[in-house]
């Protein structure tokens, strides 16, 4: 399983990082932009993305996540301070995995992988 981290907080993408990596997650990348993210997705193909939804840029994290999952099949667990239902909505083409409540800690994420991933494929 390789994950690519798409958050424009510096700290709490580093803090991510290194809880996944701890519990045996690849990671593939981490992006602060919707442009970084597609960039990084095409060369490294992750199995999954933890996408913010505001991100450094023009596009926003749901831009992103629906480009790739349109292009590469790759789902997303969309993190966000106001996931309102329009937000929602909107994030529908992406085929999104799980949204998670901002701010979240890492063992929050971890918790939602747990569920939606068997061990085995960690």
């Amino acid at each position: 399983m390789r994950i690519l981290i798409v958050e424009d907080e510096y700290l709490l993408a580093w803090q991510l990082e290194n809880a996944l990596r701890s519990a045996g997650y690849g990671i593939a990348g981490l992006a602060v932009s919707a442009e970084e993210a597609v960039r990084l997705a095409e060369s490294e193909r992750p199995t999954l993305i933890i996408m913010d939804v505001r991100l450094v840029g023009e596009r926003a994290g749901v831009d992103a996540a629906i480009e790739l999952y349109t292009r590469f099949g790759t789902r997303s667990i969309f993190a966000s301070a106001n996931a309102s239902e329009a937000l929602r909505e909107r994030a529908r083409p992406a085929n999104p995995l799980t949204w998670i409540s901002k701010p979240y800690m890492p063992q929050d994420i971890m918790r939602e992988l747990e569920k939606l991933i068997p061990e085995s494929d960690a």
